[in-house]
């Protein structure tokens, strides 16, 4: 394990009004060793405070990987992927770090924006993201699962060339368990899906500490990204 400093900073974005987003970095010491970075957000309600992206940011981080993660507040999809782009912009231009790799985590709404903009970014090969993990894909509205079609849009029009990792709970009331297999048997990119025994929408499950999930949920997302830039 390596140890790591974490530092806030504002990133400013938009044309017609000047946006600030927030941005938290979690820098492994060691870092002319860094090649590999992750982008990370939250969903509805969340920021860069979120225990659970905390946790995933520092875990990373003491792996050697540059992990951004950074609040976005509103429910817009489209604001949500130009504040994800703005951090991705500020990343590439970070001069103290050779970056080769860059994968996106977005949980909930932050999943949607980051697999919205994997996919613009898959047209330009150069710009292509490393991979794609969605905690906790929104699929569909609570009862509402007529909603998955064109809420996979952006999934199933991923190319081969970015694989993605699905972290859901089998008791997710926005993402039923067979809706998220039939979009998956859809995608070209490669994928692999990891259920939660019990879950909920906010990977809470009963009967089990928040910490021991945690501890699952960051030790398949570290496994999957090393198991890529290896």
């Amino acid at each position: 394990m390596e140890t790591f400093e974490e530092d806030s900073l504002n990133i400013i974005f938009g044309k017609k009004q000047i946006v600030a987003v927030r941005v938290v970095m979690s820098v492994p010491d060691n870092v002319s060793a860094v090649r590999t970075a992750v982008v990370v957000t939250h969903g509805t309600g969340g920021d860069v405070n979120l225990k659970r992206l905390v946790s995933l940011a520092r875990v990373l981080a003491s792996n050697g990987l540059l992990c951004l993660r950074f609040t976005c507040k509103g429910l817009n999809l489209v604001y949500r992927v130009k504040a994800y782009n703005a951090v991705l912009e500020h990343l590439k231009y970070l001069k103290k770090f050779t970056i080769r790799q860059i994968f996106f985590v977005g949980r909930s709404l932050g999943a949607r924006a980051a697999s919205a903009l994997a996919r613009q970014l898959s047209v330009r090969p150069e710009d292509a993201v490393a991979g794609l993990v969605c905690l906790s894909f929104p699929l569909h509205p609570p009862g509402q699962t007529h909603g998955h079609r064109q809420r996979s849009e952006d999934l199933r029009g991923l190319p081969t060339e970015v694989p993605v990792l699905f972290l859901s709970g089998t008791a997710d009331n926005m993402c039923e368990k067979i809706l998220l297999e039939d979009v998956v048997k859809e995608m070209r990119c490669p994928t692999t899906v990891r259920w939660v025994e019990g879950g909920n929408h906010g990977l809470i499950v009963k009967g089990r500490t928040e910490e021991s999930v945690q501890d699952e949920l960051n030790a398949h997302v570290l496994s999957w990204i090393l198991e890529r830039i290896a």
